[in-house]
C-alpha cells in the first residue's frame, strides 16, 4: 500500500500542476467565477461517477464529508487569490506548508503526537515562508497571510479526508466539495462579478476542471492508502512543477534568497514527516508532546 500511495501523490500533484497552470493563464477571470466553473465540471464528473459505481450518493459520514467539502472550497479560492497574484513557484511553496497544520490539527483531531523536534522544524518551515516574503518584493504581507490561511485550512480538509477513511468512497470524499463550492460560487458571480470566457479560456477552464478531478481523486486514494506523514512529503514535487512552469510559461524567476526559503519550507516539512514516521511507533494520546 505505501509505493501505491506514493504514486497517487506524485500523479496528483502533476495535475494539480496544470491546474494552477490555467489558474494562472486565466489572470482576467475573477477568483470566484473560477472556482465556480471547477466546481460545476467536477460536479457533474462526480455525479455520472458515482451513478456508475452504484454508492451511495451522499456517502455516510456526513458531518466529516460536509467539513471537507466546505473547507477545502474555502481554501483553494484563498490559493487561488495568491496564484494570481505573487510567483507561482512562492503560491505554491507557501500553500504546501499544509502538511504542517494537518500534522498539528491532527494531535487532536486523529489523536496523533508530536515530538519537541518536530516544533523545531515547524519553525524552520516558517522561517523558510518569511524568506520568500522578505526577499521577493512581488509578495506582499497581505497575500502572503492569505496563503498561510488557505494552507491552514488544507489542514482541516486534510485531516477531514483522513476521517472518511474508512466509511466513504474517494469519490464520495471529493464530491462534497463541488456539491457545496457550485451553488455558494454561483451566488458569488451574480454578486461580485461575471466575466463571460473567451477564446481560449474556455478550453482552459475545461482542462482546469478535468485536471481538478484527476488530482483530487487521486489524492484522496493517497490519503486513503497509506499514512499522510509517508505520502505527504512526495507532493512537493509540485514546487518543481511550479518553478519550471513559472520559468517557462509566465517569465517568473525568484531571488537566490527566495529560493533558499523554499528549500527551507520543504526540508522542514519533509524532515518532520520522518519525525512523524517515528511517533507512529508511540501509543496514541489526545495531547500533544
Amino acid at each position: 500500500m505505501q509505493f501505491k500511495g506514493i504514486a497517487y501523490i506524485l500523479f496528483s500533484s502533476l495535475a494539480y500542476a496544470v491546474v494552477n497552470f490555467c489558474v494562472k493563464y486565466l489572470h482576467d477571470i475573477p477568483t470566484h467565477e473560477i472556482v465556480f466553473f471547477r466546481s460545476l465540471i467536477s460536479l457533474a464528473i462526480c455525479v455520472v461517477w458515482i451513478k456508475n459505481l452504484n454508492i451511495p450518493f451522499f456517502g455516510s459520514n456526513k458531518k466529516w464529508l460536509f467539513i471537507r467539502g466546505f473547507a477545502g472550497m474555502t481554501a483553494l479560492f484563498l490559493f487561488f487569490l495568491t496564484v494570481k497574484h505573487m510567483p507561482l513557484a512562492s503560491a505554491t511553496t507557501i500553500q504546501y506548508i499544509s502538511p504542517i497544520f494537518t500534522v498539528l490539527l491532527a494531535t487532536q483531531m486523529q489523536s496523533e503526537r508530536v515530538r519537541p523536534l518536530q516544533w523545531i522544524l515547524f519553525g524552520v518551515s516558517f522561517i523558510g515562508i518569511f524568506m520568500i516574503k522578505g526577499f521577493d518584493e512581488r509578495i506582499s504581507f497581505f497575500y502572503l497571510v492569505i496563503g498561510v490561511v488557505s494552507a491552514l485550512i488544507s489542514g482541516i480538509a486534510y485531516n477531514a479526508i483522513m476521517k472518511c477513511r474508512y466509511t466513504d468512497h474517494p469519490v464520495t470524499v471529493v464530491l462534497y466539495f463541488p456539491l457545496i463550492a457550485t451553488p455558494i460560487m454561483g451566488i458569488a458571480c451574480l454578486f461580485a462579478g461575471w466575466k463571460t470566457p473567451e477564446g481560449i479560456e474556455w478550453l482552459l477552464l475545461l482542462i482546469m476542471g478535468v485536471f481538478t478531478q484527476i488530482a483530487q481523486v487521486y489524492m484522496t486514494k493517497a490519503l486513503h492508502a497509506d499514512h499522510s506523514s509517508r505520502i505527504m512529503p512526495f507532493k512537493y514535487f509540485g514546487v518543481i512543477y511550479a518553478l519550471g512552469i513559472g520559468f517557462f510559461f509566465f517569465g517568473e524567476t525568484l531571488p537566490w534568497l527566495s529560493i533558499a526559503g523554499i528549500v527551507l519550507v520543504i526540508s522542514g516539512v519533509i524532515l518532520n514527516a520522518f519525525m512523524k514516521n517515528l511517533n507512529q511507533k508511540l501509543p496514541p494520546t489526545q495531547g500533544v508532546v
